[in-house]
Formats: structure tokens, sequence, C-alpha cells
């Protein structure tokens, strides 16, 4: 991975943990992700005509990789309902590289040095165990842990799908606008099955903030995706995953939280494999 892309990914995982923090905006899990989707697809949707069209064998995977998104989402929400972001979020993104690497390398012909797969064990680690209460008497319940499983496997499924989609494509930007607009489609139409068109109503109090944090995680995809077709996955997907490092550097340092030694010990992983990839 070169030094560009490198910078590129951290940039787009500091994005992720900002938009992280600016979702707390007073819905409900699932009319705070509901928006979120909205955002990006509006956003999709202005900038579709300033790029490429993706060529047609693209669009299984476009079609494909949108699904999965809508899944993740949805599973993720699920997470959520049965244990604490602290713990659900690390553990849900920290095992979808893992995933992702052993995919890649069985299917997919990347090759994985030794230096490579212990960068990506180490920022893996380092992610789950950000997870407070794993392996301990307050661990996740059976259902918490479940979907967060879940959700892991549609991250890898999405990851492993845009990779090879977006190359395919001949167009990152045209892969990844196309897709957020399909996504945003799945996650209202999921919306009105379940709750009615009312629920676009209650979106309005928080349309600012949730328009701002939909940007952000717009961006910081549209990089991944990018970053997928000049990189290997698993790199790309382990580097993503710092996004909690900087989340928790956010909440420490901005918002005044507070993190024991345990965090500090994954915050070092995370760190070393960081490293571990550049070297």
């Amino acid at each position: 991975m070169d030094t560009a892309v490198f910078l590129a990914v951290l940039a787009a995982a500091l994005m992720h943990a900002a938009w992280n923090a600016i979702v707390k905006i007073g819905l409900d899990r699932f009319s705070s992700i509901l928006l979120l989707s909205i955002a990006q697809g509006v956003l999709a949707l202005i900038l579709l005509p300033f790029f490429a069209l993706p060529v047609a064998a693209a669009w299984p995977w476009i079609i494909a990789s949108a699904g999965l998104h809508v899944g993740y989402k949805l599973f993720l929400i699920r997470a959520y309902s049965h244990g604490d972001l602290s713990q659900v979020y690390p553990l849900a993104r920290g095992t979808a590289p893992l995933i992702v690497a052993v995919v890649g390398a069985l299917f997919l012909g990347e090759v994985m040095t030794i230096g490579k797969t212990m960068a990506v064990i180490a920022i893996g680690l380092g992610v789950i165990l950000m997870a407070r209460g794993i392996g301990g008497a307050d661990g996740l319940p059976r259902a918490a842990l479940g979907f967060a499983l879940g959700t892991a496997c549609f991250t890898a499924g999405y990851t492993l799908v845009d990779g090879v989609g977006a190359r395919i494509a001949q167009t990152a930007s045209g892969f990844t606008l196309w897709m957020f607009a399909l996504d945003a489609a799945g996650m209202a139409t999921c919306a009105t099955a379940v709750r009615g068109r009312q629920v676009f109503m209650t979106l309005r109090p928080a349309l600012l903030s949730g328009t701002l944090a939909g940007a952000l995680s717009l961006g910081a995809y549209w990089i991944a995706i990018w970053a997928f077709i000049k990189a290997p996955l698993a790199m790309v997907a382990a580097l993503r995953e710092t996004s909690v490092l900087f989340a928790m550097l956010i909440g420490v340092f901005i918002l005044g939280e507070r993190a024991g030694a345990w965090r500090w010990i994954a915050a070092g992983l995370i760190v070393a494999g960081v490293v571990l990839m550049r070297l």
C-alpha cells in the first residue's frame, strides 16, 4: 500500500469516526440510520451526473452491494437493541477484516505476507478488545453477540463485493454513487414497510446533523472503494477499522469520556498494526 492510499484510508477512518460522533442526534437508532442513508442517497444522486456510468457487467455487483449494505444496517440496528454501542460496534467492525483477509487469500488470489497478516490480525484484535466486557462477567448478551457477528459478515460481504465490483465497473466513483443511491432506496422501502410513511416526518428535527453525518459517511466509504482498487482488500479493510481508535480519541479528548487501561492496550494494538502495515 503506497503512502497516498495509506493516508487517504486513514483520513476515511477519521471521517467515519466523526460521523459516528455526530450521529448522536436525538433519534432512535432506526431513524438515525434511515436519515443517514437518505442523506447519502440524495447526495449521491446530486453527484451522479458528474461521473462516468459503470459498465454493464458491474450492475449485478452494485445491486448486490446495495443489498448487503441494507442488511448490514438492519443487523446493526438489531445488535444495538440488545447490546451497548461500545460493545457491539467494535466487535462488528473488528472481525470483518479477518474474514476479508481469509476470503481474499483463498478465493481472490491476494498475497498476504507474514508482516501484512500480522498487521491485519493486530488491528482486528485491537478493535475487538475495544468491546468492553468481552469474555467477562458483563459480556454481550447472546442475541447481541449473534447480531454483531452477523453484522461483521455483512461488512465483510460488501467489502469483498465492492472491491471486485469497483474494479469491474472501471469507475470507483460511479460504482460508489449508484450503490449509495440504491442503498437509500432499499432503506426507505424497509422503513415504509416497518413504520409507515410517517416515519420520514420524524426525521425533520435532525435534518442538518443527519445530512452532515451522511456527507462524512459517503466521503469516507467513497475513499475506501477507491482504495480497494489500489491495494489488497484485507489491508484496506483493516486500516479502515482504525476508525474505532479515532472514535476513542474523540471521546476521551473532545467529549470527556473515560478510558480504562484495557482500551489503551487495545489502542496500542491498533497502532502497532498500522505501523506494521507501513513497514
